[in-house]
């Protein structure tokens, strides 16, 4: 069975993100893993086109009740009619979590895999979580490059 590995982020992101998230989607499919995204805008659409630029699979699990508006570089769509809840249906079916950029659709993905546990979570250019002391909250791997993020995530589950 095939890593699945979730990448998040805004669905309005800078270029610079967009151009993190393509590499990280066709560098997950040259290493195999299929890509589970929100199948929106920004980040979401970028690292579709960047997993099937590289021959992959990126899946998009959507917050409404119909496939609008979902990128076309997704090879599957699925609608859950959940709104943000659906970002748990991402979380819980992948194996690794990237996050690139940031937003609060962004943070809540980022929460709800470290509340799971059990899973690598990296963040690229995005939210960094301290405590009340300014102690990087453990459980968040950070990443400078989109190469180092991929390898981050897939560390250990490949």
């Amino acid at each position: 069975m095939a890593v699945q590995v979730a990448v998040c982020g805004p669905g309005e992101c800078s270029e610079r993100e967009a151009e993190d998230a393509v590499r990280i989607g066709r560098l997950l499919a040259e290493r195999g893993a299929t890509v589970v995204c929100g199948g929106g805008a920004g980040v979401m659409a970028a690292v579709a086109a960047g997993a099937r630029s590289g021959g992959g699979v990126a899946v998009g699990v959507r917050a409404d009740d119909d496939r609008d508006g979902a990128p076309s570089d997704l090879t599957a769509t699925l609608t859950t009619n959940l709104g943000q809840a659906r970002n748990a249906v991402i979380v819980w079916s992948a194996d690794a979590v990237i996050a690139v950029g940031g937003s609060w659709g962004t943070l809540s993905e980022i929460a709800l895999a470290l509340r799971r546990g059990g899973v690598p979570v990296v963040s690229l250019g995005g939210w960094g979580v301290t405590d009340a002391d300014g102690r990087p909250v453990p459980g968040i791997l950070d990443a400078g490059t989109p190469e180092e993020a991929v390898d981050l995530a897939l560390a250990g589950i490949t």
